[in-house]
């Protein structure tokens, strides 16, 4: 076999690729005083949309948009879970949430990709 042909099924020297983003866990503030929670691998670029009327249906004309919080997740279905707890707590407990540091509550042990515990008077 001809050197140059076995030299075509080699694989070339590969440039390392980007690192994957993080995916991140973030609230809005809406003018109107209501709370929007998505998630992103690029907060920079999808606050950007929303600003400019092309994020999500919810924030288009609820605009100056605030961001809030950000918090890194493991992965995105951690962020994805930690989403769904966050937009089923109460309106109380966003504020909370928000206000708080802790890293013990649902939202956070999702966002870490670890487990829930079931609490026996949780429906």
């Amino acid at each position: 076999m001809p050197l140059a042909a076995s030299r075509a099924f080699m694989p070339s020297p590969a440039t390392p690729s980007p690192k994957p983003k993080p995916w991140v866990l973030y609230v809005l503030r809406c003018a109107d005083d209501t709370l929007y929670c998505g998630i992103t691998n690029d907060l920079t670029k999808r606050l950007k949309l929303h600003h400019s009327g092309k994020g999500a249906r919810y924030t288009r004309g609820r605009g100056p948009l605030i961001l809030l919080k950000s918090w890194p997740a493991a992965s995105v279905s951690a962020a994805l879970k930690a989403e769904f707890a966050f937009k089923k707590l109460s309106r109380t407990a966003k504020e909370s949430k928000l206000k708080s540091r802790s890293r013990k509550d649902d939202v956070s042990l999702l966002l870490a990709g670890k487990p829930i515990t079931k609490k026996a008077n949780r429906r």
